[in-house]
């Protein structure tokens, strides 16, 4: 739900006095109806927004539990995965898009629905050029150059890639399987030279199974030759920006039965994350 901040900030001396703003230097009321009216949406950028956890993913609790719709009211930028796995989303600038098992790219109604996601209002500043790193050498450079580790932050790397390695899950039917199970029929895809947007979200190593303890990745071309979860690549020459968030804001399924019920206290979270991740 889009949330609307009512714009008394800006004037120190109001006060509410039976519903309405009177500002004691003016001498002028104005009701709330009238300020909401002329207070537009304030995103917060310093917010990450999260819907489900990737533990819920491990045992196959795969029902989208949320709407795209519901999903870009807290964001235009994000990442996520469809009910049943369907394919890798990647949103860009409010544009969601899908890449499919098929390896195409289309552009997603919001009615499709995500069991996991991420979302946030797009704040980036620039961080640096970079030339000739890996994907490995990225995720251990970044957290060192921020000086974030144990902060939760958005990174884009848009620019030139090399062997960029991706993959995308076909959509799962009922009774899902597990994780690792559906990875086993992963579709891979391979690009020698790409040009695209790299949207990579940090995760403390603390928060592992709530998120991917370190980077979780997913790539679009700008041609949309190739897409979906980086599995690998290497950075010809980007631009990289980064994006600080203080506070994750977690929602979870809870109407979802298989989710209120389930007992995870068998499966192997962190093990079935780092299998599905590499």
């Amino acid at each position: 739900m889009t949330q609307f901040i009512e714009d008394v900030r800006v004037r120190p001396n109001a006060f509410w006095l039976g519903g309405k703003a009177q500002n004691a230097d003016l001498g002028k009321t104005q009701s709330k109806a009238q300020i909401g009216a002329r207070t537009r949406h304030i995103p917060n950028t310093r917010t990450l927004y999260q819907h489900g956890t990737l533990a819920l993913l491990v045992p196959g609790l795969l029902d989208g539990t949320i709407s795209m719709g519901e999903l870009l009211a807290h964001g235009d930028m994000g990442i996520g995965t469809g009910e049943g796995l369907n394919g890798e989303i990647i949103i860009l600038h409010g544009t969601p898009y899908q890449v499919r098992h098929d390896g195409s790219v289309v552009v997603v109604p919001d009615s499709f629905t995500l069991p996991f996601a991420n979302a946030h209002w797009a704040d980036f500043s620039t961080l640096c050029g970079i030339e000739d790193r890996s994907k490995s050498e990225l995720a251990g450079w970044l957290p060192k150059a921020t000086g974030l580790p144990n902060i939760f932050f958005a990174v884009t790397v848009t620019g030139r890639f090399s062997n960029m390695r991706t993959r995308a899950f076909a959509k799962q039917e009922q009774p899902y399987p597990t994780l690792e199970q559906t990875a086993q029929h992963q579709r891979l895809f391979t690009a020698e030279s790409t040009e695209g947007t790299l949207l990579a979200y940090y995760s403390p190593q603390v928060f592992n199974g709530v998120a991917v303890g370190g980077f979780h990745m997913h790539y679009l071309a700008d041609d949309h030759s190739i897409g979906g979860h980086a599995l690998d690549f290497r950075i010809d020459h980007a631009q990289v920006a980064m994006q600080r968030f203080d506070t994750l804001q977690e929602h979870l399924p809870v109407a979802s039965p298989s989710y209120s019920v389930h007992d995870f206290s068998d499966d192997d979270i962190a093990g079935a994350i780092a299998r599905a991740e590499s």
